[in-house]
């Protein structure tokens, strides 16, 4: 049976309230992640806080990362229909897991340097007085 580019974009489609989901769930999960590395691993020099200001923007900010994650989302069913793969249900598995946990492991980035940072380069956040 011959593929059809509005069966790829339904199959993508569908699967858009999952990856949705994982990423705000990931990002829930790596600003608590931020606020432990932030408040253990820092120094006081570095006068790390946690505000409701700081908590808004910050969410604001990751809802706008979202939609820019569900503009790259439409990668997906653009490149099948360039490529037109021999098995695209196949290639509809490997592309979306791909491209779903390397967004969900994109919102880590920021704790991870923080701790990075912390442990490898300690006087980084001293100051050069």
């Amino acid at each position: 049976m011959k593929r059809t580019n509005a069966q790829a974009s339904d199959w993508w489609a569908s699967r858009r309230l999952q990856y949705n989901l994982g990423l705000i769930i990931a990002g829930v999960i790596a600003f608590i992640a931020y606020i432990v590395v932030g408040s253990t691993l820092l120094p006081a020099e570095a006068l790390f806080e946690v505000t409701i200001f700081t908590t808004i923007f910050q969410g604001v900010g990751y809802l706008f990362m979202i939609g820019v994650a569900n503009l790259l989302y439409f990668i997906g069913p653009i490149s099948e229909s360039l490529i037109s793969p021999a098995d695209p249900d196949r290639y509809r598995r490997v592309c979306f897991q791909l491209g779903f946990w390397l967004s969900v492991a994109l919102p880590f980035s920021i704790p991870v340097l923080l701790a990075a940072f912390s442990l490898f380069d300690p006087n980084y956040f001293r100051g050069t007085e």
